[in-house]
């Protein structure tokens, strides 16, 4: 019987070279797990050398991939299961650059903090996959698979400090928290599935054409499963009021796993909810509209508001993310006003991709100055950098400048794409809130700049422990500052390759 199952058994198409960045990245974490786990502890620097690599490879393949594309045009792979089109190649390409970068600052983190090993790196490649496949899923069930994994090597990676309490605290709560919303996510599956009879996009479109729910209390049953995939995509984005994770797991995680989560994590699940929304659920845009402006406004102005009074970077930078978050939602607002040929979801992509490459950069900072047990990250910890260690506290001011949203850098790039495409739909109100937002989170920005280069010394500063800057972490900021820079004078190239 099992041999005439197996000979009649016909399996989805594979489209091997479609799939080749994520096979790169999953051989990868696959070498890092088995041939480590055999081999006496790799030479220094080799581990992070290694997923560097490995991450790289993935960015490079998408370039032909991207090609392939303009000629033949978009299709699907596996089934129809997943998308193969441009904007799941700019997810792929963002999330490879954060772990590129990511693995450059965990290199040195690790050691000094005598925690070296190859499970961090395996966990990075594990996670990119997961998001990977959240930003190409053309299936509700695919686009859970793709947020669990992620979400599972998350969990390990805030937790994987075992000689912090903090780091362990900050994974516990990150579990449970993150439980709680892919819950209710799946929920939401459940329901949609039970008004539309599909879980695939395609058929959904097709099931909600054809007007399937015919019966009295179906579109109840609808609404309500487009409520909870909102609700748990709005958890994943840190969203307010979705947030209350965010600041503590970003303090007590190890500072490269913060900026992983703050650059990859993000951007997965700002992708997925573009898939979602306007491609599965493009029928209910009138509906959603109003709650993501509502997301939007009150995020940007929480995660602002909230900054300003922190004391901790990491804590001051959580809602940083948050309000980038807003912004972002700012961009996913005005692309879901449907039948017009907007910029929404090409902004928000731009800005999931530079605002990654900023936060791995100031994080790489935060690395540094964290110093031996990561615990330097207040104010404190940054007094008088810019005596000590001019270029680095530089280059900090310039990624801050960037977030802040200055002319001349990515992040005014960022900021003004979403806020543009907000005005061309009309949608004034939250485009001024986002800018007054933006003038007052320039404030957290300051502060930190004014202990870097004004705040006057204090007894016991000449005891510290000096603030290293090691080769890899050295390029990481590097990379991350002239990145900044360029696209800031030269806007022109990538706001055009924006899917």
């Amino acid at each position: 019987m099992g041999v005439l199952v197996a000979d009649t058994l016909v399996g989805p198409k594979v489209d091997w070279f479609a799939l080749s960045p994520l096979l790169v990245l999953l051989g990868g974490a696959m070498v890092l797990l088995v041939v480590a786990s055999l081999t006496p502890p790799w030479p220094k620097r080799l581990y992070a050398t290694f997923t560097a690599a490995v991450a790289f490879a993935a960015f490079v393949l998408c370039f032909p991939l991207w090609h392939r594309i303009d000629v033949d045009g978009p299709s699907t792979l596996v089934g129809n299961a997943m998308h193969f089109d441009q904007m799941a190649l700019w997810v792929t390409i963002t999330i490879s650059v954060a772990v590129f970068l990511g693995s450059l600052l965990t290199d040195d983190y690790l050691r000094r903090e005598g925690i070296d090993g190859p499970e961090i790196y395996a966990l990075f490649l594990l996670a990119a996959i997961g998001g990977i496949v959240m930003g190409s899923a053309n299936d509700l069930v695919v686009l859970f698979l793709g947020l669990e994994i992620l979400s599972i090597a998350l969990y390990v990676l805030a937790a994987s400090h075992r000689k912090r309490l903090q780091s362990q605290e900050s994974g516990l709560k990150y579990f449970v928290l993150g439980g709680f919303s892919s819950a209710i996510f799946l929920y939401g599956i459940a329901l949609v599935y039970g008004g539309t009879g599909s879980t695939n996009f395609d058929r959904m479109l097709d099931a909600l054409a054809a007007n399937v729910p015919a019966q009295k209390g179906d579109d109840a049953i609808l609404l309500a499963g487009v409520a909870l995939l909102l609700v748990g995509l709005a958890f994943k984005v840190a969203a307010v009021p979705f947030h209350f994770w965010t600041p503590d797991v970003y303090e007590g995680a190890p500072t490269p796993v913060t900026a992983f989560m703050a650059s990859a994590a993000k951007a997965a699940a700002f992708a997925a909810m573009l898939r979602v929304l306007l491609q599965a659920l493009p029928n209910f845009a009138d509906d959603y509209r109003p709650v993501v402006w509502a997301l939007a406004v009150i995020t940007v102005i929480g995660g602002s508001v909230m900054a300003v009074v922190q004391t901790n970077v990491k804590r001051m930078l959580a809602f940083s993310s948050i309000s980038h978050a807003g912004f972002m939602l700012v961009g996913v607002e005005a692309a879901s006003h449907l039948g017009t040929d907007n910029d929404g979801r090409s902004s928000t992509l731009l800005y999931t991709l530079i605002y990654a490459v900023l936060v791995m950069g100031t994080f790489g900072v935060v690395t540094a100055v964290g110093r031996t047990g990561d615990n330097a990250t207040d104010l404190a910890g940054f007094r008088g950098l810019g005596r000590t260690r001019p270029v680095l506290a530089f280059a900090m001011t310039v990624l801050l400048l960037a977030q802040a949203g200055v002319p001349l850098t990515s992040g005014f790039v960022a900021k003004f794409g979403v806020i543009r495409a907000a005005v061309v739909e009309h949608s004034y109100a939250v485009a001024i809130i986002a800018m007054v937002a933006s003038v007052i989170a320039a404030f957290l920005y300051l502060r930190i700049m004014i202990s870097m280069w004004i705040a006057d010394p204090e007894a016991g500063d000449d005891q510290r422990e000096p603030v290293r800057t090691p080769a890899y972490l050295t390029v990481a900021i590097a990379l991350s500052v002239a990145f900044t820079l360029v696209v800031g004078f030269f806007p022109d190239w990538l706001v055009a390759l924006a899917p």
